[in-house]
């Protein structure tokens, strides 16, 4: 194994560490907002993708980036839901009209 490749996997379980550790500290309530504006933010994955595609040379490389940008225009999608969905809880119900139970039973 190359010095290169033990580099790399330092800095990814290192990564990890980081992370795992910034997420704990974060309250319950705001995991919720704060990934759904991580996974929109991942949009630069869909850069990446366009990176592979330019330097594509045969069908596998093709379809690496067909992959790579088909997952990640999803993430960046479901991040969007995701905060949309987020933000409607916090507005306000809109007010029902008073026809609406002018008659039957309430329940």
């Amino acid at each position: 194994m190359s010095q290169q490749l033990y580099t790399n996997l330092a800095i990814f379980v290192l990564s990890l560490l980081v992370g795992f550790e910034v997420m704990s500290k974060i309250p319950a309530t705001l995991q919720t907002p704060m990934m759904s504006g991580a996974n929109a933010i991942h949009g630069v994955v869909v850069v990446g993708a366009f990176v592979i595609a330019a330097e594509a040379d045969n069908i596998w490389f093709y379809l690496l980036a067909f992959l790579c940008a088909f997952f990640a225009a999803v993430n960046v999608s479901g991040g969007y839901t995701v905060t949309d969905r987020m933000l409607g809880m916090f507005t306000k119900p809109k007010a029902s009209s008073s026809n609406k139970n002018a008659g039957g039973d309430k329940q």
